[in-house]
């Protein structure tokens, strides 16, 4: 860490962590409705940073992830079919059919991918999976325990957000074994010796049937539970839980009074927001998907956007040209080496190619992607690539980002003959390109290239503009393009010299 550097948030968790003792359980949860987002990623990966922090100082610890597989559909979301999915809205993620027909269930479709991605960013966790656990029982003791004690827990959720729970609240919803909806159930009696509840549901079924596989705490009610059965000492959460009477402050009275444990160390953060369209949420299909990201960047460089910021700030994520600038500055911080956020960021990651991630994306342009000719290229500019198979992965990056965040002022391609729009360049402009092609010369490297672009420019008195304009136009048809010493070293200089004399020429 440099000695500028302020303390990173993870060592700071660590530290109150170890003062509550050195046997932790870091949890971690996200209901799969839908695409598992960029937004996501800061509930998982503080989680992860928080776990990492904690082993690194020999604390024994375990990483849970819990997918809340039990919550119901809700409505049908934007990306679902109406006529297929109305009927199911108010049943489990997991006893709904999978939208593409290949996973067990709904749930499944959209939580697979996400243990993939998982396993992409390095993150080494314990899916949970509620539906299961409830199944197998796990949670029969604490719905009984919550059953006995309703009243407190009613009083406790009048008290902290200032609401009276509605007539027939329980705190247990019984899935309907008729119907199969888990919001249209009251809960009748139940039975502690027996594990069993009493329910009647507004389709007219009722009975009695085991707890365990036939229902689901409420949410409220299920958090605190959840840190009960899994001993969990340490979760992070969203700011929405963490105001006051919120999620957080009725699951710690809960956890108190009602299952006589201490709460976890809360670590709020703020969310991740979608540049231009705010807050990521997958039920409204205003989504980058963590699958699409880690398409186009290194894993380490996702985890560095969220280890390089604080928990309490908002971020904002951008697929465009910030992500270029991501990149980059990742690859600066890693090669400094002395950054905690990067140290984070890396899990297991090996080392940067130290190659500008816009250089790259304009070789690709330039090159159609030819791995051979890029690193000839960047051979001839000083950067000698041992690892041709990260500067593969690094092009195959670069590559799909063109083709699906790209803006079209950063894609271009290099015009086979002389581009009409030559003709509204200016009679100084046509010159400076007719010197330059006359100096140009083969072999030259980047920085010799934009060096003789300067001094040319300073000898007519030209404007920074006025030149590069003149460039681009006569090799792309456009004002702008990516920078001219790296971008005409990856041209035959030859072929550069014969534009630019025709340019002149016209």
């Amino acid at each position: 860490m440099k000695a500028t550097e302020k303390r990173h948030w993870a060592d700071t968790v660590a530290d109150q962590a170890v003062q509550r003792g050195r046997k932790h359980a870091v949890s971690s949860g996200v209901t799969p409705s839908g695409p598992f987002h960029i937004g996501h990623l800061r509930e998982i990966l503080t989680a992860d940073a928080i776990y990492r922090t904690l082993s690194e100082r020999n604390v024994e610890c375990s990483f849970t992830y819990v997918a809340d597989s039990l919550d119901p559909l809700r409505r049908v979301y934007p990306f679902l079919d109406p006529a297929t999915y109305s009927p199911h809205v108010g049943k489990p993620l997991s006893c709904i059919p999978c939208p593409c027909g290949e996973h067990a269930n709904y749930a499944e479709h959209f939580l697979i991918p996400f243990i993939e991605t998982l396993d992409r960013l390095g993150v080494q966790v314990e899916t949970v999976r509620a539906h299961e656990a409830y199944a197998r029982g796990d949670f029969d003791e604490v719905v009984i325990t919550a059953l006995e004690q309703q009243d407190t827990i009613r009083a406790i959720l009048q008290q902290e957000t200032g609401k009276q729970p509605p007539e027939g609240w329980s705190p247990f919803n019984v899935l309907c074994p008729e119907c199969g909806r888990i919001t249209t159930t009251t809960v009748t009696g139940f039975d502690a010796r027996r594990n069993t509840v009493s329910y009647k549901c507004t389709c007219g079924s009722e009975g009695t049937v085991p707890i365990a596989g036939n229902g689901k705490l409420t949410w409220r009610v299920d958090w605190p539970a959840r840190w009960k059965v899994l001993g969990v000492t340490a979760e992070q959460f969203g700011k929405d839980h963490a105001s006051k009477g919120g999620s957080y402050d009725t699951g710690s009275r809960i956890a108190r009074e009602v299952f006589g444990i201490e709460p976890p160390l809360p670590v709020p953060y703020e969310w991740i927001g979608l540049r231009g369209l705010g807050d990521m949420s997958s039920s409204k299909g205003n989504v980058v998907t963590i699958s699409q990201v880690l398409d186009v960047v290194p894993p380490e460089v996702i985890r560095f956007f969220i280890f390089k910021n604080n928990l309490t700030k908002s971020l904002t994520f951008d697929p465009g040209l910030p992500l270029l600038n991501l990149f980059d500055e990742y690859e600066t911080a890693a090669r400094a080496g002395d950054s905690r956020a990067v140290d984070l960021a890396r899990a297991g990651a090996g080392e940067t190619l130290g190659i500008p991630y816009r250089h790259v994306v304009s070789l690709v342009q330039t090159t159609n992607g030819d791995v051979d000719t890029i690193a000839e290229i960047l051979r001839r500019n000083g950067i000698e690539v041992e690892d041709r198979e990260a500067l593969n992965r690094l092009v195959m990056y670069a590559s799909r980002w063109l083709e699906t965040f790209a803006p079209e002022e950063v894609k271009f391609q290099v015009q086979e003959s002389l581009p009409e729009r030559v003709a509204d360049l200016s009679d100084e402009q046509k010159q400076f390109l007719g010197t330059l092609a006359g100096r140009l010369q083969g072999g030259m490297n980047a920085e010799q290239i934009h060096n003789l672009i300067y001094a040319i420019k300073e000898e007519m008195d030209l404007s920074p503009a006025a030149v590069f304009q003149a460039i681009y136009v006569s090799l792309l048809g456009k004002d702008r393009g990516p920078r001219a010493g790296w971008f005409l070293s990856s041209l035959d200089l030859d072929f550069v010299a014969r534009r630019f004399k025709e340019a002149a020429a016209r």
